[in-house]
């Protein structure tokens, strides 16, 4: 599966903004696939078996991977669950950014402490430098976490408005968020408004 701009013949049947936004999305879940392995990498850079605070760290970034394989795998499928799928990933997004963020926060701000608590076996200057690029990866991590989340919500968006589409239903009832009309003169009348 490459990342063509030209939709396939099988995604015919969609719009090409939502093939649009469906590629970017999967390629933001890669980069940040990417990201996170490279942190757990650099965190097992400085101490090969890490401290409890080092175990936390790379809890953290694994429960990113698992977030974002789990973001490509409800992009991918429309089963009859995705509905729950979507509101974990969403909520499981949510918190590893924040975390993410405060992780940065805390490396760039207190880069010596934290390193302390790594109990790092290599020279101070060498982990500091391995530090900070460990939190400039969790910034991008950071920022890339929410605008997955913004194209998870434009994908929910147009998986549903195409769905009315396909199913026939009237595409102006949902596009235009006004409230319909009914006639209610012939209900009893506590009931007409």
């Amino acid at each position: 599966m490459g990342l063509s701009l030209n939709p396939p013949p099988s995604a015919s049947d969609v719009s090409p903004s939502h093939y649009h936004t469906h590629k970017v999305f999967l390629l933001c879940n890669y980069i940040l696939l990417g990201a996170a392995s490279s942190c757990i990498f650099l965190t097992l850079s400085l101490r090969l078996i890490p401290s409890l605070c080092g175990f936390f760290f790379i809890l953290l970034h694994a429960f990113t991977i698992v977030g974002a394989v789990a973001g490509c795998a409800v992009a991918s499928g429309s089963g009859s669950g995705s509905g729950r799928w979507y509101a974990a990933h969403m909520v499981s997004t949510v918190l590893t950014a924040i975390f993410q963020g405060s992780v940065a926060v805390l490396v760039y701000t207190r880069t010596s402490d934290f390193l302390g608590e790594l109990k790092s076996y290599v020279r101070e200057e060498d982990g500091s430098v391995i530090l900070k690029m460990t939190g400039g990866l969790c910034i991008v991590i950071f920022c890339l976490e929410w605008v997955v989340l913004v194209l998870a919500f434009a994908l929910k968006y147009y998986s549903y408005v195409e769905g009315e589409e396909r199913l026939g239903g009237t595409l102006a009832l949902r596009r235009s968020s006004k409230v319909q009309h009914d006639d209610t003169s012939d209900w009893p009348w506590p009931f007409q408004v």
